[in-house]
């Protein structure tokens, strides 16, 4: 399996489906299933029983898992691909349109 070039906390867009262009802060990353959970995205209704935490019950709006192949790295505020480099003795995170270390 292939490095997951995207981390958490990284600002992503997304570059197809219902949710184009929209950007967002990568909540959570699934590197195992290859998805991403994005603030404000793919937005999902949930509706829920009552509960001891919820007593009212109702509808929840929440977002949903997209895939990583859907989102793109957004670098000084344009969407790049992401790439690795040896830098010394580390590995790190390049973005390929300007060449910049990311992390």
């Amino acid at each position: 399996m292939a490095t997951c070039k995207i981390k958490k906390g990284d600002t992503v867009q997304v570059i197809a489906g219902k949710d184009k262009d929209k950007q967002g802060k990568v909540v959570r990353v699934d590197a195992k299933k290859r998805r991403v959970l994005v603030e404000g995205v793919n937005m999902l209704t949930k509706h829920t029983k009552p509960s001891a935490g919820n007593p009212d019950g109702g509808i929840v709006h929440q977002e949903g898992m997209i895939d990583l192949s859907n989102v793109m790295y957004v670098h000084n505020g344009k969407p790049t691909r992401v790439g690795f480099r040896v830098d010394g003795d580390r590995k790190v995170r390049i973005a390929k349109s300007t060449g910049d270390v990311i992390d």
